[in-house]
């Protein structure tokens, strides 16, 4: 099972880092000293395997792009919706400011929660705008447009998010 590999690996560098004990008294090679340097050969073996493999990210000290910012936990997918793309917003954006269409019942905690977990940003503040449901007709029929939640982020200075 390539499940398990893992700790089969670990008890033969267990097993191989295992030192023949010290013989006092100028003895050349005892006959079970064989065995021993067969073990040290095996952990060569075994540390050439791992070196072969890459090297995680947070082993190495360096963090990849998405673990440089604070990372979130418990936060939702379905909060933010999709981002409000108009005239105002592109205009928000050059000062670190955007616009998403957010869910209804949302607040602005879970909304800031959201946006720090999909974009990995840090989010300074969070406004909220409730745009009510407007009157529509087309021919003889009336309607209402859905009415729906809008939020503008302030992100830090010097971070972006890349929504087109």
């Amino acid at each position: 099972m390539a499940l398990l590999d893992f700790l089969k690996r670990k008890k033969e560098i267990e097993k191989a880092r295992v030192k023949p004990p010290v013989r006092l008294g100028g003895e050349k090679k005892a006959p079970n000293s064989e065995k021993n340097t067969e073990k040290v050969s095996d952990v060569k073996k075994v540390e050439k395997r791992k070196s072969v493999h890459p090297v995680k990210s947070s082993e190495a000290g360096v963090l990849p792009k998405a673990k440089q910012f604070n990372k979130v936990k418990d936060f939702s997918f379905e909060i933010v919706k999709e981002p409000h793309i108009s005239e105002k917003a592109s205009i928000l954006s050059e000062i670190n400011q955007y616009v998403f269409k957010v869910s209804p019942r949302s607040n602005k905690q879970e909304v800031k929660k959201s946006v720090e977990g999909i974009y990995g940003v840090n989010v300074l503040s969070v406004n909220m705008i409730k745009i009510p449901p407007k009157k529509r007709r087309l021919g003889k029929t009336e309607g209402f447009r859905k009415r729906y939640q809008k939020a503008i982020i302030t992100i830090k200075k010097g971070q972006k998010i890349e929504i087109l």
